[in-house]
């Protein structure tokens, strides 16, 4: 695959660390950065945004191959591992910083995001409604070198064992058919 083949997904769902721990382990992606979009500050800080002066949202910005997973593949598996009934909160993570969103990259990423929110919507998986939000992307900015890769260089934290590990594990389970070798 060139980078041309290359697609572009950025999904928020509190913590960047969990979201990036998943995703890298999906079939089809090829890169996952954790950092920042949707806020108002030119290259914030960890410190900014869990300020929650900024307006950005942790994020990850997933590469993929349309080939062998699309984003709708891609929403699916974010709707399964964080709740996107609760605005502004993900677990004890509170604040907007940890809100549910997508950012689109273009009109189709939209129309794809809609239509899985309007049929998640329909299934009444959640007893609330889903508030994540459908927005263009604005600029992203990646986190520090520390947050990359932050699960697998940091399995024994107490985050990592009390939050990443058990999402990890509930979707490793539920999609054990994608993911990589």
């Amino acid at each position: 695959m060139t980078q041309q083949d290359s697609q572009t997904a950025t999904l928020a769902g509190g913590c960047f660390w969990c979201l990036e721990a998943v995703f890298d382990n999906l079939q089809g992606v090829t890169d996952v950065v954790s950092g920042y979009t949707g806020g108002t500050t030119v290259n914030p800080t960890y410190r900014q945004v869990c300020a929650g002066t900024t307006g950005h949202a942790e994020v990850v910005q997933i590469q993929f191959d349309p080939d062998v997973i699309t984003y709708k593949d891609l929403l699916e598996v974010f709707f399964s591992i964080h709740d996107p009934t609760t605005l502004n909160r993900q677990g004890a993570d509170v604040g907007e910083q940890y809100r549910s969103a997508i950012f689109y990259h273009s009109p189709e990423q939209k129309q794809v995001a809609e239509q899985v929110i309007r049929e998640l919507s329909e299934e009444k998986i959640w007893k609330d409604p889903i508030v994540t939000e459908v927005t263009p992307i604005t600029t992203f900015y990646p986190a520090e070198d520390y947050h990359q890769e932050y699960f697998a260089n940091n399995p024994e934290q107490g985050y990592c064992q009390m939050v990443v590990s058990p999402k990890v594990a509930k979707f490793r389970k539920k999609f054990a058919a994608r993911l990589k070798s």
